[in-house]
Formats: structure tokens, C-alpha cells, sequence
């Protein structure tokens, strides 16, 4: 099995089919509303645990609402907030990490400290006290994963931009008089987006399975709205007799997840980046 996994992920194909699959997957959240055949938050319980027919390709859930349309419109809260999260987190990580590294001395001393003592914790144990302190919610999520999410970039940039600043064509551009700010804009940024592809990747998968397992817990995304880990909570109730309800958002869960990390495994071995950090 492990065979054939590196196999696969070393084929010259996965790059195209894992894109292709994250393709269909941007349209989806992007024109959802015009392929959703129904409102994916409207009641009709005299159609509740209908069947896959022709007006319900999927069939309902428990409050008769349209499964399908439900997965659509899910696409919209698990792949765009992880994008936000991911976005927003690799930007104050990239700023401050570039910061220490090439500052050093009592700056980078005192950012690392803090960055060791957030990485000292499970990530999703610190998101999980954050949100109890701020409150279930989707904005409340978002924003304790951006908190927590940022320093692990914070770290790896921070690597980066000290194996960087010794090389001779940074120590030739403050020899011709560049100023820091073009040094780490136009010198350094440019060696470090290899890295930042295959972390956007590898990291995508990370913040849709957090964002999905908050849903599910009960303190992320909340009802009625269409996310995922949500409906998988919805239909645990009905497991036993429609457990199509909670295999169809898995389904999907499990295709983004193993898409972006294949992905991602496959650039890093294109571009011979190894992931820097871990987690768990």
C-alpha cells in the first residue's frame, strides 16, 4: 500500500487531476447558487427523508431540505473560510517571520519565545479554548484559527529568511546600498514562494478539517447554514436509517482533504521543499 501511494503521488498526472478536481470544486463554490436546484436552507417537512429522485437527486434530510443543494452551498463556507484563514494567517505569519529572522537579536528572541510557547499545545486544543472564550460562531472560528494558525508561518519564514540573509547576493544588495524593505521584498520573498505553494496546499487540507470538526462539535458554523461538519452533526441522529446523510458531506470532506494534501506532496517533491513544521 505505501508502494503504490508514492507511486501515485510521483505519477505525472496527479498534479493535473488533483487541479482539475480543486477546479470543479472553485466553480461549485463560486456558481452555487445558480446550480443548487433548491433554496438549501428552505423547510418542507411534509418531504423529509425523501429519497434520490428527479427533483431531489440526493434526497432531503430531516427538515426536507435538498441535500444536493445543501452540498453546493457547503463548498462555499468550508473551501472560502479555510481560503480566508489560510490567507490571512500566511500574510501576518510571512511579516512577522520575515521581521525576526532578518532583525535578529531581542526581536527575534522574543517572538520565537512566543511562538514556541503557542507551539507547545495542539493547535485545535488552543482554537477549541479560544472559541469557548469568544463563543460558538463563525466569525469567532475564523478569527481564533487566524490567532493561532499565524505562528507556525511565523516560524517557518523565520527559518527561511536566516538561511537566506546569509547568502552573497543579499550581502551584495546591502553593498549596493538597498534599503531592508527591497532586500526582504524584492531579494528574499521572491526564494520563499516554492515553499508557500506547497504549504497552501498541504495547509488547505488542515483548515477545512478543523473548520469541519468545530461544525461538528456544535461551536462553528451554526444552523441552518450549509457547511459541511454541520450537516455531518444534523445526521448522526439518522446514521442507522439515512446514513447517506452523513456519508455525503464526509464524501466531500474526504475528497477536498486527500485532493489539496496530494497535491501538495507532489509540489513538494516538484520543487524539493520539505514541510518544515508539524501540528500535532
Amino acid at each position: 500500500m505505501i508502494a503504490l501511494t508514492r507511486v501515485s503521488l510521483k505519477s505525472p498526472k496527479t498534479v493535473p487531476v488533483c487541479l482539475s478536481v480543486l477546479l470543479v470544486l472553485l466553480l461549485i463554490t463560486v456558481f452555487a447558487p445558480w446550480l443548487a436546484p433548491h433554496d438549501p436552507i428552505q423547510v418542507n417537512l411534509a418531504n423529509k427523508l425523501q429519497p434520490a429522485s428527479l427533483d431531489y437527486p440526493l434526497g432531503t434530510d430531516h427538515l426536507g431540505r435538498c441535500n444536493l443543494s445543501r452540498l453546493l452551498y457547503g463548498a462555499r463556507y468550508s473551501l472560502g473560510f479555510a481560503s480566508l484563514i489560510f490567507i490571512a494567517s500566511l500574510g501576518i505569519g510571512l511579516v512577522i517571520g520575515s521581521i525576526a529572522g532578518y532583525k535578529g537579536g531581542f526581536i527575534d528572541y522574543i517572538l520565537m519565545r512566543f511562538c514556541d510557547g503557542v507551539m507547545a499545545f495542539p493547535s485545535l486544543v488552543l482554537v477549541l479554548g479560544l472559541v469557548g472564550i469568544f463563543g460558538p460562531g463563525l466569525m469567532q472560528v475564523v478569527f481564533a484559527m487566524m490567532l493561532v494558525q499565524w505562528v507556525y508561518y511565523a516560524r517557518m519564514f523565520r527559518g527561511m529568511i536566516v538561511s537566506l540573509k546569509e547568502r552573497h547576493f543579499i550581502t551584495a544588495a546591502k553593498i549596493s546600498g538597498s534599503s531592508e524593505r527591497k532586500i526582504i521584498v524584492r531579494h528574499m520573498l521572491p526564494n520563499v514562494l516554492p515553499p508557500i505553494a506547497v504549504m497552501g496546499t498541504l495547509e488547505m487540507g488542515w483548515a477545512i478539517m478543523d473548520i469541519s470538526a468545530l461544525s461538528f462539535l456544535g461551536l462553528g458554523i451554526q444552523p441552518p447554514a450549509p457547511e459541511w461538519g454541520a450537516m455531518i452533526h444534523e445526521g448522526k441522529n439518522y446514521i442507522r436509517s439515512n446514513p447517506e446523510l452523513m456519508v455525503y458531506p464526509g464524501m466531500m470532506i474526504l475528497l477536498v482533504v486527500i485532493s489539496f494534501n496530494m497535491l501538495g506532496e507532489a509540489l513538494s517533491d516538484r520543487f524539493s521543499v520539505k514541510r518544515r513544521f508539524e501540528k500535532w
